[in-house]
């Protein structure tokens, strides 16, 4: 008689459980279904882990240990005077927000490697900077006075600074006030080895690199210029 009654109770019980999970999984399905529906999360539409794994090609792999704690943000003394956020800009470099590439706050870094020496992860993330420039000249995303300087200056001229011509004669004077000659002896004074410096950039593809900004530079200037035709 125990064992019957026992048995109907507990089977009571099953049926009641079996219920209670019923709903419960039904109010979980409705429950996803609003979040797809009202819940809106902001969509990047080129983002993937391309960036990423290019700082993984560099050996910079230890990007992935970031904690995203800010410390490398409330060290810089760029960040201070700037937009700049180096935290933002890792981040969206881990996640493959490839906006970051056209982003100017990338260039306002100093390198002065303040960020690196307070890292609690000991990331090198200065390097991670200057490799996120690098990647936004292979795009075509480099500013117009950076790609001035390195293509008219230093390639056309092999001096980051020139001296010469008739604009540089406030820098050949005060080479002469130290008692220095007006030119230094680099390519000003030895015009032959311009080529062969120009050779040198050639080799390493650096030439090559500003042709291929600028090709990508004035595709994306034509793009834009026609949608705005529209």
């Amino acid at each position: 008689m125990f064992d019957q009654t026992f048995n109907c109770k507990y089977l009571v019980f099953l049926q009641n459980r079996k219920s209670i999970f019923t709903q419960h999984r039904g109010f979980g399905i409705l429950m996803s279904e609003n979040v797809e529906k009202y819940i809106k999360r902001k969509v990047y539409k080129s983002t993937n882990s391309r960036i990423a794994q290019k700082f993984v090609d560099a050996g910079l792999e230890k990007i992935r240990a970031c904690i995203n704690c800010g410390t490398c943000t409330g060290s810089c003394p760029s960040g201070r005077r700037t937009a700049y956020r180096t935290r933002s800009a890792l981040r969206r470099a881990l996640t493959g927000d490839e906006s970051v590439l056209q982003d100017i706050d990338i260039w306002m870094c100093s390198t002065c490697y303040y960020c690196y020496e307070r890292c609690p992860r000991d990331i090198p993330v200065t390097d991670l900077i200057i490799k996120l420039r690098n990647i936004a000249v292979e795009e075509g995303y480099i500013l117009d006075s950076h790609f001035g300087l390195a293509n008219d200056i230093f390639y056309a001229t092999g001096h980051g600074v020139p001296a010469n011509g008739e604009a540089n004669k406030k820098w050949r004077d005060l080479r002469e006030s130290y008692g220095l000659p007006p030119l230094p002896p680099t390519v000003h004074s030895y015009p032959e080895a311009l080529k062969e410096c120009q050779d040198l950039m050639n080799a390493v593809g650096f030439k090559k690199l500003l042709d291929n900004a600028a090709k990508l530079k004035e595709e994306r200037a034509k793009a834009e210029k026609k949608n705005e035709e529209k």
